[in-house]
C-alpha cells in the first residue's frame, strides 16, 4: 500500500469527524427549540443532499480536471464557512446546504484520488481503510459533537471549524496529480453522455444501482431513528441518539474490515447478498423494544452495510479510472445516490408530517430495501455471474 494514503486517511477523519459533529450539532438545536417541528431534521438532511444532485455535473470534472489534494482543501474551506454561517445564527437550512455544497466537492476528490495511490489488487483493501476511518469519524464525531452541543452549541460549532482547517492542512501532503485534462463543451451535456455509458456498462451499472439502495436505506433509517428513539426507547437528548447510532458505526467499521477476503472485485455478484440481509435486520430493528437488542439490530445492519458498499465503491473506482476518470465515476455515483436519498428522505419527512409512526415507517424501509436488493439484482453483471458457481 502506498504510504501516501496516510495523510489522505487522517484528513478524511478529520474531515468526517466535523460533518458529523455539525449535524449532530443541529440536531441538538433542533431538540432544544420547541419551535421547530418534526419534519426538520429530514428536511435538513434533504438540503444537505440537493447540493450532491445539483452540482454532479461540476464537481466529478473538476476533481478530475484539478490536483485532487487541492479539491480537498477548497472543499473543507467551504465546510468551515457553513459552520460559521450557523455560528452567526444564519437559517441553519441555508448554513448546511453550504456544508453539502463542500461536502459534494469532496467526495469525488476523496474517492477519485484513491485509484491514484492503490493498485488495482489493494484498490478494495484503501477502500476498506477509507471506509472504516470514516465510520470511526462518524462515531466519534457523532458522540464528541452531540456532548459538546448539549453543553454548548457555539463551542461545537467553534471545534468543528478548527477541525475542518487541520484537515485542509492536512492535506498538503498528498501528491498533487491530474487526472484528466479539462475538455470543452457543455459540462451538462457531457456528463450525461457518461450516465449513458454507465449504465450501458452492466458492472458499472450494478455498483451505481448497489451505492444507491445503500446511501438511501443508510440516509433514511438515520433520520427515522431521530424521531423512533424517543418513541420506544425513551431517549431524551442529542447524546442518548447519538450513542444508540455508535453501533450502526461500529457494525460498518467490522463490515468493512472483513469484506475484502469475502468479496473481491472479481466475485463483486456476492454483495447482494450483505444487502438482503441489511434489508432483514432493518425490519428486526422496528421490532425491537429495549437498549441492548437495538443496539444489536443496529450492529448488523452496519456490518451488512459496510459489506455491500465497500467492493461496489472499489469496482465503481476501478472502471471510472481507467475510463471517465475516478472523478467523474464518483460524482456520477453522488448523483444517482443522492437523488435516492432525497426521494427516501423526503418520503420519510412527508410520512412524518401526516403522522405515520416511526415504527411503522422502520418496518416500511425494510421491506422496501428487500424489494430494491432483488431489483438491482436483476442487472448483476452476466460476466461476473458466470465466473462464479
Amino acid at each position: 500500500m502506498n504510504k501516501q494514503i496516510y495523510p489522505l486517511l487522517i484528513a478524511q477523519f478529520l474531515s468526517a469527524f466535523a460533518d458529523n459533529a455539525i449535524l449532530f450539532t443541529v440536531i441538538a438545536l433542533v431538540m432544544k427549540s420547541a419551535q421547530l417541528a418534526t419534519w426538520y431534521v429530514p428536511a435538513l438532511q434533504s438540503v444537505f443532499l440537493i447540493a450532491f444532485v445539483i452540482l454532479a455535473p461540476w464537481v466529478g470534472a473538476f476533481a478530475d480536471n484539478h490536483a485532487k489534494s487541492n479539491v480537498l482543501i477548497i472543499a473543507n474551506l467551504i465546510k468551515a464557512a457553513g459552520a460559521g454561517l450557523l455560528l452567526l445564527n444564519v437559517e441553519p437550512l441555508i448554513a448546511y446546504c453550504l456544508v453539502g455544497a463542500g461536502a459534494a466537492i469532496y467526495s469525488p476528490a476523496k474517492y477519485g484520488i484513491l485509484p491514484e495511490l492503490a493498485d488495482e489488487k489493494s484498490l478494495v483493501k484503501a477502500n476498506s481503510w477509507i471506509e472504516g476511518s470514516t465510520i470511526l469519524a462518524i462515531l466519534l464525531g457523532m458522540v464528541i459533537g452531540a456532548k459538546v452541543a448539549d453543553h454548548s452549541i457555539q463551542l461545537a460549532l467553534i471545534g468543528t471549524i478548527i477541525v475542518f482547517v487541520i484537515s485542509a492542512t492536512v492535506t498538503l501532503f498528498l501528491p498533487k496529480r491530474i487526472e484528466i485534462k479539462a475538455e470543452q463543451g457543455s459540462k451538462v451535456i457531457r456528463f450525461y453522455q457518461q450516465s449513458h455509458l454507465f449504465f450501458t456498462t452492466p458492472r458499472s451499472r450494478f455498483a451505481i444501482l448497489g451505492a444507491s439502495l445503500f446511501w438511501a436505506a443508510a440516509a433514511t433509517v438515520r433520520v427515522i431513528i431521530i424521531a423512533w428513539a424517543p418513541l420506544v426507547l425513551m431517549t431524551e437528548n442529542a447524546s442518548d441518539i447519538a450513542e444508540l447510532t455508535l453501533f450502526l458505526a461500529i457494525g460498518i467499521i467490522a463490515g468493512s474490515a472483513i469484506v475484502p477476503h469475502l468479496i473481491p472485485l472479481a466475485l463483486l455478484r456476492r454483495a447482494r447478498i450483505p444487502a438482503y440481509l441489511m434489508a432483514f435486520f432493518i425490519v428486526a430493528l422496528g421490532f425491537t423494544e429495549t437498549v441492548w437488542t437495538a443496539r444489536l439490530a443496529l450492529f448488523a445492519i452496519g456490518v451488512a452495510g459496510g459489506m455491500f458498499i465497500v467492493p461496489i465503491n472499489a469496482a465503481l473506482q476501478e472502471l471510472g479510472h481507467q475510463s471517465i476518470g475516478s472523478g467523474s465515476a464518483v460524482a456520477l455515483q453522488g448523483f444517482f445516490q443522492n437523488i435516492a436519498m432525497l426521494v427516501a428522505v423526503g418520503s420519510y419527512t412527508y410520512a412524518a408530517s401526516v403522522s405515520v409512526t416511526p415504527v411503522i415507517a422502520m418496518l416500511t424501509l425494510g421491506f422496501l430495501v428487500f424489494l430494491a436488493t432483488f431489483l438491482v439484482s436483476l442487472h448483476l453483471p452476466v460476466n461476473l455471474a458466470n465466473k462464479q458457481k
